[in-house]
């Protein structure tokens, strides 16, 4: 008899084969243990059975199988959603940080303070964005979608169609096709002007 399992491989089922010998023992045992009297209907019923016993057996595995398949997947579907959403609680709380990094830059340049510090600062925050999936929301210009905008408050302003984006007061993310934060705009509202 030989084993052919790697006992590395937790995966793998052991096999086991039986030699020529031992198969010829087992069916001189066999054939010892029929008695004469048994017909040959009778043992292709026998036979029949235990094929039908073997195609239950089957069955069955691949049906454990398909289970185990579904719950590796819905496992790893579960784990995955966990840690994006983990992720995004963290890059929410980032985003807060970089939005006081952004204003801070702004203050300098409007007060004509040298901003390279920040600049490199910025840059590697935008490196953790984009290695994270992070992306902005462009939203200036743009029809408001609240799927992706939030409207804090209105213009009238009878050159622009209705709401159009005119002040973006707070980027928004996207973060694996979901929005983790909605941009705050000013939206147009024409009114009713022709142009």
């Amino acid at each position: 008899m030989v084993e052919m399992s790697d006992k590395n491989n937790p995966d793998e089922v052991p096999v086991n084969v039986i030699s020529k010998n031992k198969i010829n023992n087992l069916s001189e045992d066999l054939t010892e243990t029929i008695s004469d009297n048994v017909t040959v209907d009778e043992l292709q019923n026998l036979l029949e059975i235990e094929k039908q016993k073997v195609k239950d057996y089957e069955d069955k595995i691949k049906h454990v199988l398909a289970d185990y398949q579904n719950l590796n997947k819905k496992t790893q579907s579960d784990i995955e959603k966990g840690v994006n959403t983990k992720i995004e609680e963290f890059m929410l709380d980032f985003l807060k940080i970089y939005d006081d990094f952004i204003r801070a830059k702004q203050v300098f340049s409007e007060s004509k303070i040298n901003t390279n510090g920040l600049d490199s600062i910025l840059k590697n925050m935008d490196s953790l964005l984009s290695k994270y999936n992070i992306t902005p929301i462009d939203a200036l210009g743009e029809i408001f979608d609240p799927n992706l905008h939030e409207a804090i408050s209105i213009i009238e302003d009878s050159e622009l169609d209705n709401n159009t984006i005119v002040k973006e007061l707070r980027k928004g993310y996207i973060s694996h096709k979901r929005v983790i934060r909605p941009t705050l705009v000013e939206i147009s509202k024409n009114n009713g002007e022709i142009k």
